[in-house]
């Protein structure tokens, strides 16, 4: 499906964000979920460096994405996935089993798996070179090891995290991703290939280009 400037479903994304970030950017993963089910959505692109007052009103931090689903907003790009989920069952199982762990593992990517990852990134970028991040890197490095181990032995022989492509691994692939650059993926055999075909599905490839070609270079701060 294509970005749609008439469709009912409008996702609210940035025009610009540096290098490091393009592609990443959470948006991604409701464009993502709606290439998924076959879903047309319109972008709402705002300055990440001069955020709209307004903006506020509906992320209280001035994040992205917020959805706009007719007369329903919402932000965090988990409930958003999770909205999203419901219209679909190819995001969402409707046996009662799957639905269950179809939830638990959506909840897992952003609660056992994302913060860790969340944390090396920030001592990576934005912290390198400081004493502090010298010092709680390979602590946070073997944490980081037992749990993506972990992972990788629940996913054993599965396709995916409940055998079929859910929602799920929507969160997981695109929080797995924040790992890849630091090697920590490839450590896990089975987890690296689990991300590989996560990745190679057609609707994140689309949704992946509609994010980076959303972004301007007239849009990002002033030369200096």
């Amino acid at each position: 499906m294509a970005v749609n400037p008439q469709s009912s479903i409008e996702v609210t994304a940035f025009d610009w964000v540096p290098d490091f970030a393009r592609g990443y950017v959470r948006d991604l993963r409701p464009r993502w979920a709606c290439e998924e089910i076959g879903i047309d959505y319109a972008e709402h692109l705002i300055s990440a460096i001069d955020r709209p007052a307004d903006h506020f009103l509906f992320q209280p931090w001035g994040q992205v994405p917020v959805l706009c689903d007719g007369g329903i907003r919402l932000f965090e790009s988990g409930a958003i996935l999770l909205h999203l989920a419901e219209k679909d069952p190819r995001l969402m199982p409707r046996d009662p089993q799957a639905r269950a762990s179809t939830l638990a593992w959506l909840f897992a990517a952003y609660n056992s798996v994302e913060p860790m990852l969340f944390e090396l990134g920030n001592i990576d970028i934005f912290s390198a070179g400081e004493e502090w991040a010298r010092l709680r890197r390979p602590g946070l490095i073997e944490f980081i090891q037992g749990r993506l181990g972990r992972l990788n032995d629940a996913i054993g022989h599965k396709d995916y995290l409940v055998g079929e492509f859910t929602v799920a691994d929507i969160a997981m692939a695109t929080v797995l991703r924040e790992a890849v650059e630091a090697g920590l993926v490839a450590e896990q055999p089975r987890l690296q290939r689990y991300l590989d075909r996560c990745l190679a599905r057609p609707a994140f490839q689309r949704a992946l280009a509609a994010q980076l070609e959303a972004f301007s270079e007239d849009a990002g701060p002033p030369a200096a």
